[in-house]
């Protein structure tokens, strides 16, 4: 029987849960070409909100088409403009010949060279003339405008982890020039989304940088529990199993209504149920989940330094008033001014996040680590 449950890659149809008024948000921002920024810690689901309002957009207007692209491993200006050159070229046609004369038609000034595996459009191969394109780089910048243009299209290009665009050499030059073209493009809109919040809030929400006021700000917040528990109720029933409200809320909150650990928790507790999941089912569940991750947690707390490992602790403790002399020397964290650096570097290593004044511990799973294990021990 295959699981109910879907956790790590994108949860669409059944698999995906609520989000009701961002769906609604996303696919009238989509329909209408509005530029999105969609801002939310890793994990919470973003890729598929993204993916299910884009299908719900495109079957409700047949005109729209998308076109995907992850920035996950683009490390440079170049690797970006091949990627996204890639990418609205494979949009651009469906058969083999008339993409190949896209290519001439859409980049000919840099002599594009294109290779297929038979069969398989998706894995088409592109290379350009860096030198070429560094001098001009209009026409990629262009390409999907006079796609959309030439076919009567409104195309969304969806970019994901678009905050690396931060580490490119130049990168103020490089936004610049991104935000002079997209911002003129009248049938292309632009849904710019990441994982690395404060990375993002940087690029949109300072008004000294290129990419200020370029769209509609969406901040994705975790589900809440009271939609989590019918739909736990709903995919256990679907396969002729049985989960109480109570117990699906038990998932929900051992998880703190994280995406990606709620589906984790209840595909595990469903794995070990029979027929009625019972609350013993799932704390068994819990305790396996955090203990199948205990190395990988182990190997990130050896990675802290020392009073960022006793910040967790004052964290965990209960502590809000870091600033105070004894919670400084009780927790031996030196100074204010050191606290400071200590939840920007543990905000970078997207450990914690601190939302409206509240500093929080993005991994629930690790939290728990933390306290019953780790700081037990110690």
């Amino acid at each position: 029987m295959e699981t109910p449950f879907i956790f790590g890659k994108l949860a669409v149809e059944q698999n995906f849960t609520n989000r009701n008024q961002e769906r609604q948000r996303l696919t009238g921002n989509f329909s209408g070409l509005v530029n999105t920024v969609l801002i939310s810690p890793r994990r919470w689901g973003k890729s598929s909100l993204v993916q299910k309002s884009a299908i719900d957009a495109m079957s409700a207007d047949e005109n729209l088409h998308f076109c995907f692209l992850d920035a996950f491993n683009i490390r440079t200006e170049e690797q970006f403009y091949l990627a996204l050159a890639t990418e609205v070229l494979k949009i651009s046609a469906s058969k083999l010949e008339v993409l190949l004369e896209n290519a001439k038609r859409f980049m000919g000034a840099f002599l594009p060279k294109l290779s297929f595996s038979p069969g398989n459009q998706d894995e088409l191969a592109l290379s350009l003339d860096w030198k070429e394109v560094k001098k001009h780089p209009d026409a990629i910048l262009d390409m999907a405008e006079k796609v959309a243009t030439e076919k009567g299209w409104k195309l969304v290009i969806c970019i994901d982890e678009f905050q690396n665009i931060s580490t490119f050499e130049n990168q103020l030059a490089f936004q610049k020039k991104l935000r002079s073209h997209w911002q003129k493009h009248q049938h292309v809109a632009y849904c710019l989304y990441g994982s690395k919040r404060h990375m993002l809030m940087d690029v949109f929400t300072s008004s000294s940088m290129p990419f200020y006021k370029f769209g509609d700000i969406l901040f994705l917040e975790k589900i809440h529990r009271d939609s989590w528990i019918p739909f736990i109720c709903s995919r256990f029933k679907d396969t002729q199993k049985h989960i109480n409200e109570n117990n699906a809320a038990l998932i929900a909150d051992l998880a703190e209504c994280h995406p990606y650990y709620v589906q984790q928790l209840a595909q595990q507790s469903w794995f070990r149920t029979a027929t009625d999941c019972s609350e013993e089912i799932i704390h068994e569940a819990h305790e396996g989940v955090v203990s199948q991750l205990s190395l990988l947690f182990q190997s990130k707390t050896e990675e802290l330094s020392t009073p960022q490992v006793n910040f967790l602790k004052a964290l965990l403790d209960g502590v809000e008033k870091f600033s105070s002399k004894n919670i400084l020397d009780e927790y031996q964290l030196a100074s204010s001014a050191n606290v400071a650096r200590i939840k920007k570097a543990l905000e970078n290593k997207e450990i914690i996040d601190i939302m409206a004044g509240n500093i929080l511990v993005l991994d629930p799973m690790y939290k728990n680590w933390l306290v019953t294990r780790y700081f037990i021990k110690s």
